[in-house]
């Protein structure tokens, strides 16, 4: 009886070790790299949440001399530090002993690369970088503004707030145009992956759509926005006051000869000329236009552009019929006189 009862319980104590050793089946060795997959994911996750969020254009950035930047080293905050770049473009970090090419680097290269440096004495380095104070990315706006200059900034702008940094336009002179140059980055580095790097590209806009909010693009670094002056036409001949007429608004023939005084009585009429010099040449080309049709009409009344020359001759009939009433005028009023 005894046997029977040691031989259950000796079965029982076989089975459950044999459950045990079931449920155990890692080894040592993964269990070991189960442990370093799990904490490198910690790492990742760590980095991750320390990381702060970009915008989609904050990959293409590359850091310029002068920048600040924020360089931390992950679990090493003795190494972790903010710091210039220098004139000629490097930075400086704790052990190691030379000079980091930090300009023209992302902020993702730098880090790399400096953890690439730490390697030696650190295991797995993870180093973040960050631009905190982009300095050498520089706006400027010329022109027809009350207060022309260059602008440093450390965020994205758009054209309307970078107007408002320089006064806004001149009322007495501004025009109806804002031209953008956008000349690409301004510290000098190339991007393989954009083609045609080394051109301008010019981008136009009307003010009032601006001011009014129609149109407010981002800028770039390195954009160069200038407010035109006012185009000019000019009125002259057989007008009562020869004028300059500012071109802010559209502008047609007869309010340009409206706003020079009107004609006098001996223009003609029928033959106002338009002088208007083609584009990207010397040579002008002649337009005549009769303003009785004009005022009939039958013509549209043309729109001047800039540098157009009106001209309004002089009737020689008139001139002469003129001449003559007013000699006889003249001639009658005589003989009273002396009577």
């Amino acid at each position: 009886m005894k046997a029977i009862n040691f031989l259950a319980v000796f079965c029982f104590v076989l089975a459950s070790g044999l459950s045990v050793i079931g449920q155990t089946t890692e080894t040592p060795k993964q269990v070991e790299k189960i442990s370093t997959e799990a904490h490198k994911t910690e790492i990742a996750e760590t980095m991750d949440n320390q990381t702060p969020a970009k915008n989609p254009t904050s990959e293409k950035y590359r850091i310029g001399f002068q920048d600040t930047l924020e360089v931390q080293v992950f679990r090493h905050p003795e190494l972790s530090l903010v710091v210039n770049v220098s004139p000629d473009g490097t930075i400086l970090m704790p052990k190691i002993n030379q000079p980091i090419i930090a300009v023209c680097k992302t902020e993702r290269e730098l880090g790399a690369f400096v953890g690439a440096l730490y390697k030696s004495y650190l295991r797995n380095p993870f180093v973040s970088v960050r631009a905190i104070e982009q300095r050498s990315q520089p706006f400027a706006v010329i022109g027809a503004v009350e207060k022309p200059g260059s602008f440093y900034l450390n965020r994205k702008i758009r054209l309307l707030e970078l107007l408002a940094f320089a006064g806004g336009p001149k009322t007495e002179k501004s025009g109806s145009k804002i031209q953008v140059a956008r000349v690409g980055n301004p510290a000098g580095c190339t991007d393989n992956s954009e083609s045609d790097n080394d051109k301008v590209v010019f981008l136009g806009y009307k003010i009032n759509d601006v001011m009014n909010g129609k149109e407010n693009p981002w800028m770039e670094p390195g954009d160069i926005v200038s407010v035109l002056e006012a185009e000019e036409a000019y009125v002259v001949g057989d007008v009562k006051e020869p004028a300059r007429i500012s071109l802010k608004e559209t502008v047609t023939l007869t309010q340009a000869i409206a706003a020079a005084g009107g004609i006098k009585s001996e223009a003609k009429t029928s033959r106002v000329r338009i002088q208007r010099q083609e584009a990207n040449s010397p040579l002008r080309t002649e337009m005549v236009f009769d303003l009785k049709d004009i005022s009939a009409k039958k013509i549209p009344d043309p729109v001047l552009q800039a540098n157009d020359i009106v001209e309004v001759p002089k009737d020689g009939l008139k001139a002469v019929r003129n001449g003559i009433i007013k000699a006889l005028s003249g001639g009658v009023g005589g003989i009273f006189t002396r009577f």
